[in-house]
């Protein structure tokens, strides 16, 4: 049976300038040869992301780089969920300490309001919107979705990953998604399923 494989003249605009975004997306559709350039190579700027979820906010980004480069674009929206928070910071996970946040700050911020919070109640789960569009005007972008369920442990472990990595623990895996080498986070990851469900479908169309 022959393998699925996107062309090698295929590409595709990430919308966003996320180094560690993009490292972590690259690495993952690599086995498809689809060459994946941030829109910053282009010097296109950030969307206003004033959707309301996930999904809203990663229409937008993919548009918005469409629009800007004439290429088709790949978006990925994704948050992370703490249930004792009623699901913040969710779609604000990027700025959940402000608009200028760092991941350091939203990570200080998140043990913050968890302090004192006992374990059973600090379960949270990784979510992970992929959103591909052909053209600006794209009447059915491609949407995939996959979470991630974890625990948000007291203080960070690990040094790998990013965001949140640190102090989201996996119990499948016995660690922080920090501590897990490239390939095994890809495989488990919220974003490891969005994308194996964007490249199957990806790969029936061609």
């Amino acid at each position: 049976m022959p393998q699925n494989r996107f062309s090698s003249k295929d590409q595709i605009v990430l919308a966003s300038g996320n180094q560690k975004k993009l490292a972590e997306l690259s690495r993952i559709l690599q086995p498809f040869q689809l060459k994946l350039t941030p829109q910053s190579a282009f010097q296109v700027a950030d969307a206003i992301e004033d959707g309301l979820t996930f999904v809203e906010n990663a229409i937008i980004k993919a548009r918005h780089a469409c629009a800007k480069t004439g290429l088709p674009a790949i978006s990925d929206d994704s948050g992370l969920e703490v249930d004792f928070l009623n699901g913040r910071p969710g779609i604000y996970s990027a700025r959940f300490s402000g608009e200028n946040a760092t991941d350091q700050s939203n990570l200080d911020k998140l043990l913050l309001d968890l302090k004192g919070v006992e374990e059973s109640k600090r379960m949270a789960r990784y979510q992970c919107v992929i959103v591909y569009m052909q053209h600006e005007l794209d009447p059915t972008p491609i949407i995939c979705q996959g979470n991630w369920q974890g625990i948000i442990l007291e203080e960070p472990t690990g040094e790998g990953g990013f965001g949140y990595d640190p102090i989201f623990y996996c119990p499948k895996a016995k660690k922080t998604a920090a501590e897990m080498q490239p390939d095994e986070k890809a495989f488990i990851s919220h974003r490891g399923k969005a994308l194996r469900e964007f490249t199957n479908i990806m790969s029936k169309r061609l």
